[in-house]
């Protein structure tokens, strides 16, 4: 059996405990490993990193890994710990990547790369330097209802896409009379936040595999709520922005609108839904459910505001089946990383696909202050 060292930081934090630690690292190990195309397995050895030791050491112990440190240098010394994956704070991360590249280790980690497109370019150029392997997360491609809508895709079904709405969010609280379900730190600029940096790099990468390159962007942000409380029960300046309203032009004439908020309550079938609407059929997708609707089954409605509406529109739609077998979305992307890293098999999501979000990103802060329209050139 082979052995991969991954040095983990940011494992934390939500996203980094709950998805790349238990869903996937403690998942793939409990599960004997990664197996190759030959059948041979790998086995992913972690050593937990973070300033609180304390709190590193009892996650560590929690899930029956033997290593943990709070010296991230002295790790990244250890030439048998041969991958660094970063989790944690936006800030921090092309620094982060840029010391684990000149320590000649492969990266792999969370989406924005870093904060502003410069770094996320210098840290993307300085891996292709140095010949490391890179990767970035890219985990809404691995959910089951797009991945759903991308077979639909390839089968012909929607004959000529026209358009694709997305609707993502959900009410946060404000952390006054309930907890928040998201850290502080997502609603103050100075430590990163912001819907617009976070979410836009989600859709660059959704926008460009699923439905076309992104051409050009508009953009509105908004802070709907100013004032929010923390996890010590200080009230704080939430200066961020907590909403964006973003619509895109993308190759091929492909119109796409796609709402992101934090201070909406959701009424529709999950927490983020997908409509994409083409000449021969339309579909609807969530997380794991995709609904779809052909031309010869779309009912014929006409406007009548003097009368209640007869169709039970929901009921037209008939849902896509669970064919296949779905496992969790960052755990597949780990399991491919995995195994290009092993066998030196295609990959597709390279720093530099990173840097295409934060790019996205950046225009879409850009089109909000100037409130116009905005090429997204090509990135040489």
């Amino acid at each position: 059996m082979k052995r991969i060292g991954v040095i983990m930081h940011g494992i934390t934090g939500r996203m980094g405990y709950n998805q790349h630690l238990v869903r996937s690292v403690v998942a793939i190990r409990a599960q004997g490993g990664v197996t190759l195309s030959t059948g041979e397995k790998v086995m992913l050895d972690p050593i937990l990193v973070g300033r609180n030791i304390e709190k590193v050491g009892e996650i560590a112990k929690r899930h029956g890994i033997e290593r943990w440190t709070d010296d991230l240098d002295a790790a990244l010394k250890n030439p048998d710990d041969t991958l660094f994956f970063d989790a944690g704070t936006t800030q921090m991360r092309g620094q982060l990547l840029a010391k684990a590249i000149r320590a000649g280790k492969d990266v792999y980690c969370e989406k924005p790369i870093a904060d502003t497109m410069e770094e996320a370019l210098e840290v993307a150029r300085l891996a292709e330097s140095a010949g490391v392997r890179h990767g970035v997360v890219q985990d809404k491609l691995f959910l089951p209802g797009l991945r759903k809508l991308a077979m639909l895709r390839d089968s012909g079904f929607f004959g000529q896409i026209l358009s694709v709405r997305g609707e993502f969010g959900y009410w946060v609280f404000e952390g006054d009379w309930q907890p928040a379900q998201r850290p502080s730190w997502n609603y103050r600029l100075k430590d990163g936040g912001g819907i617009i940096l976070d979410m836009l790099c989600h859709w660059r990468y959704v926008l460009d595999d699923l439905f076309g390159e992104v051409k050009a962007v508009s953009c509105l942000g908004a802070t709907h709520i100013p004032s929010r409380v923390d996890e010590h029960g200080r009230r704080y300046e939430a200066d961020a922005d907590d909403a964006a309203y973003a619509t895109f032009e993308l190759e091929g004439g492909v119109i796409a609108q796609i709402n992101s908020s934090w201070a909406v309550r959701v009424r529709r079938d999950d927490l983020v839904t997908f409509q994409v609407d083409g000449t021969l059929g339309s579909a609807v997708a969530g997380l794991t459910k995709c609904w779809t609707q052909h031309r010869v089954n779309t009912p014929k409605p006409v406007w009548n505001p003097d009368q209640s509406q007869t169709i039970d529109f929901y009921r037209t739609w008939d849902e896509v089946p669970d064919n296949v077998t779905y496992d969790n979305g960052f755990k597949a992307q780990w399991e491919m990383y995995v195994r290009h890293l092993v066998e030196g098999g295609p990959w597709p999501y390279g720093l530099m696909e990173g840097v295409k979000g934060v790019q996205l990103a950046e225009l879409g802060l850009k089109s909000w202050r100037e409130r116009r329209w905005l090429d997204v050139p090509a990135i040489g």
